[in-house]
Parts: C-alpha cells; sequence; structure tokens
C-alpha cells in the first residue's frame, strides 16, 4: 500500500466510524429529552426509566465521539500538511465553534446526568435538551468545513496565494445549508430506525414489553422525520451540486453523454473504458425535472470534462444507488407504521410490523456511508474542490501505511467496547430502568 493511498483509506475509515458515532450524538439526546417531557407531562415511571437508561447510552457514545473527532483533527494535520497549511485560516472558525459546542454539550451532560432531583425540574429537563442542541450545532458546523471542500469560499486565489480571507463567508459558503440540511435529517431518520431495531427486538423476545414498546415508538417517530424529510433535502442537496459540482452529478448518475430531457438512472454497471452505463433502467427525463424543475433542461455529461478530474465513477454511482435504495426502502416502512398508527391499531403489536424495524435497523447507516461516499468520493480528485488536489495534499512522511493499521485497531476496538457497554445497559434495564419489573429495585435506582 502506498503513503498515499494508505492516508486515504486511514481517513475514510476513521469517517465511517467517526460519522455513526456523532450522528448519535446529534439525535439521542433528543430522545432522551422527549422521553424526559413524556416524564414530567404524565408522571409515568417507566419514562423516567427509559431517559434514564438513554441517558447513559448518550453518555457511552459522548465520551466514544470525543475520543474519534479528536482522533479526526490529529488525523488532518498529520496526514495533510499542505492542505491544513493553506485551508486551516480560512475554514478554522466553524471548527473553533464547534470546539465550543462541545464544551457546552459536555457541561450540559454532566448537568443532567446528575442533575436528579437536585435541580428544578424544567431546569434540569432543559440541560437534555441542550445536549442534543450543542451535539446538533457540533455536527452542522464541521459539515460547514467539510462543505467548504466542495464549495471554496472566502478567499482570493492568486498565484498560488489565498488571499483576502472572509472565515464568515468561508463558514456560510453555498454548499453548508444543503449539506447541513441533508445531513440533519439523515442523522434523525439512521439513528431513529436504528435505536426502533433494538426495542422492537426486545418486545419480540418478550423482555419488559411496556418499558420497550415506549421506547419503539418515540424512535420509530423520530426515524419516520427522518425518512420523510430525505427526499426534501436531498433534493435541495442534488440541485446544489448541479449547479456546483456538475462532474459529481454526472458521476452519481453515470451520466456520460451532455443532453436535454436527461434520464434518471436506477442501478446499470458503469462502463469507463467504452464511457457507458450497462443494464440500467432510465426514467426519461426525470434528471433533469430533479436538478432544474424542467424536464427539458440541459445536463453535462462527463465527456464534458477533462478525464483527470472525473472521480471514480463506479464507486460514486453504486454509492449513490444504495443511498437511494434504502431511502425509499425506509420510506416504504415508514408509510406502512403511519398507515398502522392510524388506521390498523391492531399491526403495532404484530411481529411481522417489529421484526421489518428489526431487519431495517441498519439500513440508516447503511444509506449515510454511502451518502459520505458520494460527497467525499465525488469531490475526487480534488481536497479543496477546483483548487488543490488530494494528491498534493498528502504528508511526506513514509511509512503511513503503518499508522493505518494502527487507527483501524483503535476503531474496532472502540466500537467492540462500545457494544459491549450498550449491551450491559440493556441487560440492566429489568434492574435499574424498568418500574414495572420484578428485579426493579429503589436501591437500584441510585446506581
Amino acid at each position: 500500500m502506498d503513503d498515499f493511498l494508505a492516508a486515504r483509506s486511514q481517513m475514510a475509515m476513521s469517517l465511517g466510524f467517526h460519522i455513526i458515532f456523532s450522528c448519535v450524538g446529534m439525535v439521542m439526546p433528543f430522545l432522551m429529552a422527549f422521553a424526559h417531557w413524556k416524564y414530567l407531562k404524565t408522571n409515568n415511571e417507566v419514562y423516567k426509566g427509559l431517559t434514564k437508561a438513554w441517558s447513559k447510552g448518550v453518555a457511552i457514545l459522548f465520551a466514544t465521539g470525543a475520543v474519534s473527532g479528536t482522533m479526526l483533527s490529529f488525523e488532518l494535520g498529520l496526514l495533510w500538511p499542505q492542505f491544513m497549511k493553506h485551508a486551516g485560516p480560512i475554514f478554522g472558525m466553524p471548527f473553533s465553534l464547534e470546539g465550543t459546542a462541545f464544551f457546552i454539550e459536555a457541561i450540559a451532560i454532566g448537568f443532567f446526568l446528575y442533575g436528579w432531583d437536585r435541580f428544578n425540574k424544567w431546569f434540569h429537563w432543559f440541560c437534555g435538551f441542550l445536549v442534543g442542541l450543542s451535539g446538533l450545532a457540533s455536527g452542522i458546523l464541521v459539515v460547514a468545513a467539510n462543505a467548504w471542500m466542495n464549495s471554496p469560499a472566502g478567499f482570493d486565489y492568486v498565484d498560488g496565494q489565498y488571499l483576502n480571507i472572509d472565515p464568515i463567508k468561508a463558514m456560510f459558503n453555498e454548499a453548508w445549508f444543503p449539506q447541513a440540511l441533508h445531513m440533519t435529517v439523515a442523522a434523525f431518520c439512521a439513528t431513529g430506525f436504528a435505536v426502533a431495531g433494538v426495542h422492537a427486538y426486545l418486545i419480540i423476545r418478550k423482555k419488559n414489553v411496556e418499558f420497550h414498546t415506549k421506547a419503539f415508538r418515540i424512535a420509530a417517530g423520530f426515524a419516520l422525520i427522518g425518512a420523510f424529510g430525505a427526499p426534501l433535502s436531498g433534493d435541495i442537496a442534488a440541485k446544489s451540486v448541479a449547479k456546483r459540482q456538475p462532474i459529481k452529478l454526472a458521476a452519481m448518475e453515470a451520466h456520460f453523454e451532455t443532453e436535454k430531457g436527461a434520464s434518471f438512472v436506477i442501478g446499470g454497471i458503469p462502463d469507463e473504458k467504452k464511457e457507458e452505463i450497462k443494464y440500467a433502467v432510465k426514467v426519461p427525463k426525470v434528471l433533469s425535472f430533479l436538478v432544474a424543475n424542467d424536464f427539458n433542461a440541459e445536463v453535462k455529461g462527463l465527456k464534458d470534462f477533462p478525464k483527470d478530474e472525473w472521480p471514480p465513477i463506479a464507486v460514486v454511482h453504486y454509492a449513490f444507488q444504495i443511498m437511494i435504495f434504502f431511502g425509499v426502502v425506509m420510506i416504504i416502512i415508514g408509510m406502512v407504521y403511519l398507515y398502522a398508527f392510524f388506521f390498523k391499531k391492531e399491526w403495532l403489536n404484530k411481529n411481522w410490523l417489529l421484526k421489518t424495524f428489526l431487519y431495517a435497523t441498519p439500513f440508516g447507516y447503511i444509506a449515510l456511508e454511502a451518502g459520505w461516499t458520494v460527497t467525499e468520493v465525488g469531490r475526487q480528485p480534488w481536497i479543496i474542490y477546483g483548487i488543490m488536489r488530494t494528491v498534493d495534499a498528502v504528508t511526506p512522511m513514509p511509512g503511513i501505511q503503518y499508522s493505518f493499521y494502527f487507527f483501524t485497531a483503535i476503531f474496532v476496538s472502540l466500537s467492540l467496547i462500545i457494544v459491549f457497554l450498550l449491551r450491559r445497559q440493556i441487560q440492566m434495564v429489568p434492574r435499574l430502568y424498568d418500574p414495572t419489573d420484578a428485579q426493579f429495585h429503589p436501591k437500584n435506582k441510585k446506581l
């Protein structure tokens, strides 16, 4: 493995793990705060236990996200020094603000975990809600920095120099809102389905059914918000990509020829040598409508761009197709659940519906990882789109493959530790969190 490939592989692996930790950190506090609100409104002790159970999960994943995020910050400087040398002063502001949001989140989660029966009940609830707000802000600020890489702004590039730097303009670049919106919606969808799937499994196993049913319905509600919001946010993001990075859009669709009334491609196998896509289902004129609200709009093809600026077509296209497929599946599941909720209440307790959510547990994160693959691989060969190539930003230090192996071992270890700790939390539900269970004892509530 050469150093350039090793550096890219290490960043891909680190981001692949961290994106899951960060999305859970953005969304789980809102589930926790909603359960807490339900407890304050109904005085139902089951909701209190659910809030406490989820809060411990939030704490575990917060700590893990802090570790993986810190590692990523160091990796940017160690693996891509030329990039940070020029880009750091320009897009450093969102990273600085993200640090502030992180500290607020840390303080708020401490207040929430240790504030039971010590604070005013609504101030205590607000602390939990603030954990969600600050986590969401952290995610959006990091995405703003990534969006700058796709849509560089806030400076003048003259003779290889970065002049007239404007950090505010850099942070609020053209890509930040579409990317931040789509990322936020996707995080709610992925985390909602994952949490709902875990609780659905426990309901099927007849474990603390009332407790897990309440948890399942809260998580499913958040999952549906994300699932139904994803097409809207995705449409905004796709239109933005078509305007700023037409070559990325062409790669997403394996669209080689510039044409009016371009077809939307479903499936297919791209052939870069013959510059065509095989075995695809093409829906006439839909791509033109999606990118410009005009069925006859012109969509640029890959042949309009130099080949040395093409991203890896197959990777981008397959990742886009995976994202679309799982997104559509989750929308269908959401529609079935809504129909059951409003018209067929008896379905809500059926094993087949619960198993559907169980099987869908990883779907949101698969779609999320695929979407980030489209975003990052679709920008290649640029690390700063149109300004700096990725190969020019990598460190000259040799032996990067060993760093890749080491960091991979760390992230795998972190993941195993998280699985162990969360599994332990689930096993402790009867003793610590579910007041309707015979094993529950008031002394355990202090643990």
